[in-house]
């Protein structure tokens, strides 16, 4: 009896935490602050992705509507801490920049950022209908 009481409360502690982490990994997010793109990048310093995908660079101002995209980086499924895109153009101190959450969908080819705006391909991802992301001020 004493055997079954101990597998009994090993199994629920291992359900309990699997419950926890998939909890913890269910708030997709980005996180980041302003920050100086000086060296051509931009930085999160965490992200939580549902499945491999990628952080997107999109320009964008007061209005909060994503604009053409500036630089993208590769997520792996669940947490991702600082991440770091490469800048494809100048981006100047005051501009604003919206670090997005997209997926990985195929495509053509897995693994190869192809989302433009309108394509569905690696487009972005959404919870309860809002975009996953935010937005911060280049310095």
């Amino acid at each position: 009896m004493k055997s079954k009481l101990i597998v009994t409360g090993v199994a629920a502690a291992m359900l309990l935490s699997g419950a926890a982490f998939a909890g913890s990994h269910a708030m997709l997010s980005v996180k980041a602050g302003d920050q100086s793109v000086a060296g051509g990048t931009v930085s999160a310093s965490s992200i939580v992705a549902p499945k491999n995908g990628w952080m997107v660079v999109h320009r964008t101002d007061a209005s909060g509507k994503p604009g053409p995209v500036v630089g993208h980086a590769p997520l792996k499924a669940g947490m991702n801490e600082n991440v770091t895109a490469i800048l494809t153009e100048p981006v100047k101190p005051g501009d604003m920049l919206m670090l997005m959450l997209h997926g990985e969908n195929g495509g053509m080819k897995t693994g190869i950022f192809e989302y433009s705006l309108g394509a569905k391909e690696d487009g972005p991802v959404k919870v309860d209908g809002k975009l996953v992301m935010t937005v911060v001020t280049a310095q």
